[in-house]
């Protein structure tokens, strides 16, 4: 079994340059813990896989496509393979969302900003 706590998982550098864990990663998935806290945000981008968001904690504003919405903890969004998406913070307080894909990219994520 392999068990790992959020305060243990690595940090990995990302194109955002906000705090980004590695939990999970193998040839079907992988799973990161992305932490926005206020102000900060993520660069539009497209990638190459379905992914799915689930916010752990506070609320932020998810753009998919032409859509935005604000949305808050214990919320699931759905953002389908080559469609562009971002998250903002625009709160006072920390913004922190799980992230899935599936399956794991073999394909580089697209940037737009």
């Amino acid at each position: 079994m392999k068990a790992i706590r959020i305060d243990e998982a690595e940090v990995v550098k990302n194109p955002h340059g906000v705090k980004s864990q590695k939990l999970y990663t193998s040839e079907h998935a992988s799973i990161m813990q992305i932490t926005l806290e206020p102000g900060e945000k993520l660069r539009q981008h497209i990638t190459p896989v379905d992914v799915f968001f689930y916010v752990l904690e506070g609320r932020g504003v998810v753009e998919i496509g032409d859509e935005k919405k604000e949305v808050a903890k214990d919320t699931m969004i759905d953002s389908p393979k080559g469609i562009m998406h971002c998250w903002y913070n625009e709160s006072d307080e920390r913004l922190r969302i799980l992230v899935v894909k599936v399956p794991f990219p073999t394909e580089p994520t697209k940037f737009l900003n």
